[in-house]
């Protein structure tokens, strides 16, 4: 997923985005069922959501959908405790991973339970500052961003880490505790933003 086409973002080209600490911005997006969805409405009533930059064709997603449960784990272990979920995807028209048929297809095949919602545009994820897929977000009632970065402590693409730093980051903020790792580099395929 590093082509010539789309080199993986740098320190230089990389948006400047959101840290542990700042407040998340605001986004209204559509999902694969031609929903509308946003922010306020994401945690409404929630103790927390988790955010996921998302791309079907990346193979750091592929592990951690299909040849790992790693998403499908931490939806079922905190949907029922008051956490919501949403994947983003800001492939732009024309890259990998764009297309509504794809990520419809990729939520069911690999029975996604969250929506997916599409950022053509690139708008939010530059927003967010997201560099990769997956890229993860834990953001509190409050709005606040209280962790950023890689989804566990593996960096390959074909193992899972024995650190899932979401579901850390979540644990803390259930129990109402600061989170201990609010930031970790994020790892897998540079989000294919367009021009």
């Amino acid at each position: 997923c590093h082509d010539k086409a789309n080199p993986p973002a740098t320190a230089a080209t990389a948006p400047k985005g959101v840290q542990p600490g700042d407040v998340a911005p605001a986004f209204s997006l559509t999902d694969t069922d031609g929903k509308t969805v946003d922010l306020d409405s994401l945690l409404k009533d929630k103790k927390a959501l988790v955010i996921e930059w998302y791309n079907p064709g990346c193979p750091f997603i592929v592990k951690h959908h299909e040849k790992f449960p790693t998403f499908s784990n931490l939806y079922k272990n905190y949907a029922d405790k008051g956490v919501a979920f949403v994947a983003i995807n800001s492939s732009a028209p024309g890259k990998e991973g764009h297309g509504l048929e794809l990520n419809q297809k990729s939520k069911a095949d690999w029975k996604i339970e969250y929506p997916i919602l599409l950022d053509e545009t690139g708008a939010t994820g530059k927003a967010y500052g997201a560099v990769t897929t997956p890229h993860m977000f834990v953001i509190t009632p409050d709005k606040k961003v209280v962790y950023a970065g890689a989804i566990d402590s593996d960096r390959s693409p074909s193992k899972a880490g024995d650190i899932n730093y979401v579901a850390k980051a979540l644990d803390s903020v259930l129990k109402g505790e600061s989170v201990e790792t609010a930031s970790t580099r994020p790892y897998g395929c540079g989000v294919k933003y367009g021009k």
